[in-house]
Parts: C-alpha cells; sequence; structure tokens
C-alpha cells in the first residue's frame, strides 16, 4: 500500500468515478492522497483483488489502517472531504449518510457501466487472484 495519509483506487475511465474524486477535495483536509486508476494495475491493484475486492463494482480507499469498499467509501470520503463547490457541497452532504449512501449505490454502479458502455469503454480487467506479485 501507498504511504499516503488516504489511498483512493477508483476507475480513472469513468467520468463520474473521476469526477467525484476531484470533487472532494481531500489534500487539504488529509494530506497527502494518493490516487490510483484502477485501470492502470499494479501491485496495488492486484492485492486489492487477491482479497476479494472487485474494483468494477466499488472504489476502495484506504485510510490509516482501514480499507473501506463501495458505499463505505463514499460515504468516508465524504465525510473526510472539506466543502468546494455548489456540486461537490451537495454530493458530499447526499453521501455523508451511510442509508443513503448504501440506497444510491446500485444506481450509481449502474449509470457507470450504462455510461461506460456509451462511451465504448470496458470494464476493468481484473487481475488473475491466483498470480503471484
Amino acid at each position: 500500500m501507498s504511504d499516503a495519509n488516504l489511498t483512493v483506487v477508483y476507475d480513472g475511465e469513468c467520468p463520474f468515478c473521476s469526477n467525484y474524486v476531484r470533487l472532494m477535495a481531500l489534500r487539504r483536509s488529509v494530506g497527502t492522497v494518493a490516487l490510483v486508476d484502477a485501470r492502470a494495475g499494479g501491485p496495488l491493484v492486484e492485492d486489492l483483488a487477491r482479497r476479494g475486492y472487485d474494483l468494477d463494482n466499488g472504489m476502495v480507499v484506504r485510510h490509516g489502517r482501514s480499507l473501506y469498499y463501495g458505499p463505505d467509501a463514499l460515504v468516508l470520503l465524504s465525510t473526510l472531504s472539506e466543502d468546494r463547490g455548489a456540486i461537490g457541497r451537495a454530493l458530499s452532504r447526499l453521501l455523508r449518510s451511510p442509508t443513503r449512501a448504501r440506497l444510491l449505490y446500485p444506481a450509481m454502479k449502474l449509470g457507470r457501466r450504462a455510461t461506460l458502455a456509451l462511451l465504448g469503454r470496458g470494464l476493468i480487467a481484473r487481475p488473475d487472484p491466483g498470480l503471484p506479485l
């Protein structure tokens, strides 16, 4: 894992994922942030796959020694973010609630998949969890 205070592993080709990560203004509130495009692969992405995290179904955030996945990752990012712009503020306030995040997450995943299909982009290539590093 990275030495950053916060590591976010997300789909860099998904416009929603990329814009959400940029809107959250995390650096000022948590210090060093590492943004990792899951499509780039590498040891971190392979490690997460071996641990059972499906990056086509959710982003992963490491904060301290804890890993947060899917709607839990959104709640954490929303809680740690500073209010920046009207859209960032609205998303942050909306997704700070674990209940709302869990209710909205399936629709967000569906929207991501539909958008990727419309843009002619495939899902993230998952590394074989059985491969050695």
